[in-house]
């Protein structure tokens, strides 16, 4: 389905560059059957400008169009918050408590260390030093499974339902889901935030086991099992988009520099 809603015409560029504000940026084209008119965004995560045509509309009009958006695009790539890749001395946040990662050598085990007084914490990365950022990444998924895991169990157990296979991914459009069969996903990131977001999202999943819906009846459910949930909810609306640019490798034409 998808594959046909999106599509690229034969020999017709995935991408061209544009001139904006002295810079060179990429810009992204997609076809879309569906779509009645040009569109231009950028992903708040990536910085990606992404140019959206109808399937008729030739591409030379869509150069056009974003042409004559080049204030907005600039405008819009001031909005986007800095990548932070996993590198050396990068620090990130862990159950929404900053950490510094710091290569330790190639023997051992990736791990949170004590804190020393009025320093930041640290997470220690073991290693080959080329396999860096993959070290971090693996170590926040366990770390994500390990708090996610016996969080679901609980509300599951509250609750007197069964869940199925959990999985942890990397997903921008949602958090988490349940599956009609009861198998849940999450995104690793939620790892990234302070512990009692996560916590929500556990309780949000599990209650769909009795209500595969966001009615009153579900909603009433999740309140019962996580009583503060409008706090968890303001907190994803508002910082929630900033966990995406993690562990992200931006591409050097959509950088910002300062």
């Amino acid at each position: 389905m998808l594959s046909r809603l999106f599509s690229q015409k034969a020999g017709e560029p995935a991408t061209f560059d544009m001139i904006v504000r002295g810079r060179p940026i990429e810009i992204a084209v997609r076809r879309n059957a569906a779509a009645r008119r040009i569109t231009l965004r950028v992903k708040n995560p990536t910085g990606q400008v992404v140019l959206t045509l109808p399937k008729r509309v030739p591409l030379v009009h869509g150069r056009s169009f974003a042409l004559r958006q080049v204030d907005w695009i600039a405008d819009r790539l001031q909005t986007v918050p800095e990548a932070v890749p996993f590198a050396r001395g990068k620090i990130i946040p862990l159950r929404g408590v900053p950490h510094r990662l710091v290569w330790r050598g190639v023997r051992g085990v990736t791990r949170i260390e004590p804190q020393e007084p009025g320093r930041v914490r640290v997470i220690g990365v073991y290693g080959p030093e080329e396999h860096f950022s993959r070290r971090v990444l693996d170590f926040l998924k366990r770390e994500a499974r390990k708090d996610i895991e016996p969080t679901v169990e609980r509300h599951a157990r509250r609750l007197r339902v069964a869940v199925g296979r959990i999985s942890v991914k990397d997903t921008i459009s949602r958090w988490g889901s349940c599956s009609v069969k009861g198998d849940l996903a999450f995104s690793w990131r939620l790892i990234l935030a302070p512990t009692f977001v996560l916590d929500y999202l556990c309780a949000h999943e599990v209650a769909h086991r009795r209500e595969m819906n966001h009615g009153d009846r579900f909603w009433n459910i999740v309140y019962r099992l996580f009583p503060d949930t409008d706090e968890a909810e303001a907190w994803l609306k508002t910082q929630g988009s900033d966990l995406h640019r993690y562990g992200i490798n931006m591409p050097k034409r959509t950088r910002r520099r300062r």
